[in-house]
């Protein structure tokens, strides 16, 4: 049992390390970039997300970390029965793992609005017609929204996780 709950943890920090580091990068970083930088951030932003295959890596980082935590979370309370999940540190291991489950589905979002907004830019030829405006302000909005949703579940699940075992409720 030890040693599955150190591969556990590991496959977990390492993966929750990455997912959390990148989408954070990406949402205070890169996605900025890429809307300040016009045509070439269109054709990297095509180039991640088509050929670099961004979504899928960060999608499955993000599966990874959430499948390990609930499995750790599932051996430290026993099936999920143990007084254990009423303790400061249940209760603070159970908060991060909302919020990264939140962040997961928020993951999701984000990724197909950024495929979206990639089918919409590919099929630009020239200056946009005020449908396809239109049609990129929309999924703009939409993940102005999500990115937001997705970055404050992401850093609450970090914070929690990272605490949990010091917590008192």
């Amino acid at each position: 049992m030890n040693t599955l709950v150190i591969v556990l943890r590991l496959i977990h920090i390492f993966a929750g390390v990455f997912w959390a580091g990148t989408t954070i990068l990406f949402y205070f970083v890169i996605g900025p970039a890429i809307g300040a930088t016009a045509e070439a951030g269109k054709a990297f932003a095509a180039h991640l997300i088509i050929k670099a295959r961004f979504s899928t890596v960060i999608a499955a980082a993000a599966g990874t970390t959430v499948l390990a935590g609930l499995a750790l979370y599932w051996i430290d309370s026993a099936g999920f029965t143990s007084a254990w999940t009423t303790s400061g540190a249940g209760i603070g291991f159970a908060i991060g793992g909302i919020a990264g489950i939140v962040a997961f589905v928020a993951g999701i979002l984000f990724g197909r609005n950024n495929t979206e907004l990639v089918r919409i830019g590919s099929q630009i030829q020239g200056p946009p017609t005020p449908e396809q405006v239109a049609a990129i302000q929309a999924v703009q909005g939409r993940q102005k929204n999500v990115g937001l949703i997705m970055a404050t579940a992401i850093i609450t699940a970090v914070a929690f996780m990272a605490t949990a075992r010091y917590l008192q409720f």
